[in-house]
């Protein structure tokens, strides 16, 4: 019973060092944030707002893509356009 259960904690550490490789190495983040509902249009525009900021601070998008999709963001666009 030990061996099964180490056995299924080493695939389930295994799976996840896989998952966090696969995520640092494809090259685009979602394309869109997740979606707030029942909220409106300005708590959309706030969570796209915190969804960009986290893309930046982990490095996924450089500084010139963020201040680009920010200005979107600031005009009202939800889906920022794509640079």
């Amino acid at each position: 019973m030990a061996a099964v259960i180490a056995g299924l904690l080493g695939a389930l550490i295994l799976a996840a060092v896989v998952y966090d490789t696969v995520r640092l190495v494809t090259p685009h983040e979602s394309r869109l944030p997740p979606l707030v509902r029942l909220r409106g249009r300005k708590a959309a525009l706030e969570t796209a707002e915190m969804w960009l900021v986290g893309l930046r601070l982990h490095g996924r998008i450089d500084a010139a893509t963020y201040r680009t999709r920010m200005h979107s963001l600031a005009v009202g666009k939800r889906t920022p356009r794509r640079a």
